[in-house]
């Protein structure tokens, strides 16, 4: 659930950049929409509160994670870490958040920042240790708890992946649980290139790892990979040709399995589409969620999926290639 469609950041890599801004008021989920949703799903086991937009901008956030963690859901977001402030931290703990990913795309000040934008377009100096910072102040107030389960999340891309390495050492350093790498989710390939979407898509075109770049970055992985053996870090990499299905006939599982519901109440069938009117299944105001689930819109689409001419908006999508 998109809890909120407001940022305080414009990363080079995200569809927030590249959109019309969203107001912190406009861009919020209400409380009531959260639990009209969560409470008419009596068999939900995960939820994630994060879409676009930063979760820590919700004025709901903490009720929305304490509400979900009494109900016995594993419940987490994924946050740019900028606002995740040690007494942030403290009730998030104390709501018994589940995991924390924080996103930390350099190992140093001058790489990160390049990417993390402010709303401004422009580098801050500063963000970098502020992000650190406020992941050492995580992993000192949730102590031996070990919960939430802090995870470091880094968005390879060519401008950045050389870094990995130093990362890897200092994730060791912070101590966090583990490092997550991932590549960029969409190659918006199935979009104009003079479109809406032009901007994005030829920032991925340029920076994508998997499409030319794959050599000189698994040469990357595999010292990242030998450092996180010696300092004992979790971490995990994509692939970058892509892997076997191994006997699933689904392309991909999402649709079959989780749904992704933004602020404004579209139901779509993934978190990596990354636009409203790229691939939305049915809006909460017009019908149940149930109904959407199991309407026509969701069976063509878990069809086409079963085929070898999957979705137009899947086609460029890096886990529906094997690649994220």
């Amino acid at each position: 659930m998109e809890v909120s469609g407001a940022c305080n950041l414009r990363c080079r890599m995200c569809l927030v950049r590249y959109a019309p801004a969203i107001g912190k008021k406009q861009g919020a989920l209400s409380f009531e929409q959260f639990l009209a949703l969560v409470d008419g799903l009596p068999g939900l086991r995960k939820l994630t509160l994060q879409g676009l937009g930063e979760p820590l901008l919700s004025p709901h956030l903490l009720a929305m994670v304490r509400h979900a963690a009494g109900r016995g859901i594993e419940v987490g977001f994924n946050t740019n870490g900028t606002l995740l402030t040690r007494s942030i931290a403290e009730r998030l703990v104390e709501a018994e958040c589940g995991w924390l990913h924080v996103s930390l795309d350099g190992a140093t000040a001058r790489t990160y920042e390049e990417v993390r934008h402010g709303t401004d377009m422009r580098p801050h100096p500063g963000q970098f240790d502020r992000v650190v910072s406020n992941l050492r102040a995580l992993i000192e107030t949730r102590g031996p708890s070990e919960r939430p389960r802090v995870q470091i999340v880094f968005v390879a891309m060519r401008r950045n992946v050389a870094e990995l390495p130093a990362l890897v050492t200092l994730a060791a350093d912070i101590g966090v649980d583990s490092v997550w790498v991932q590549n960029l989710s969409h190659d918006f390939g199935d979009t104009e290139p003079d479109g809406a979407y032009g901007s994005i898509r030829e920032y991925a075109a340029a920076e994508a790892i998997f499409d030319g770049g794959a050599p000189a970055a698994q040469l990357v992985f595999d010292r990242a990979a030998a450092r996180a053996r010696e300092r004992g870090v979790e971490l995990r990499l994509p692939s970058l040709e892509g892997a076997e299905r191994d006997g699933d006939p689904r392309g991909c599982g999402w649709p079959w399995e989780s749904a992704y519901v933004t602020h404004r109440g579209d139901v779509q069938p993934c978190c990596m589409v990354m636009g409203s009117d790229r691939a939305t299944m049915g809006r909460l105001e017009e019908a149940a969620f149930d109904r959407i689930w199991h309407g026509p819109a969701y069976t063509s689409f878990r069809a086409a999926l079963l085929g070898d001419e999957p979705p137009e908006v899947c086609r460029g999508c890096s886990l529906y290639r094997r690649v994220f």
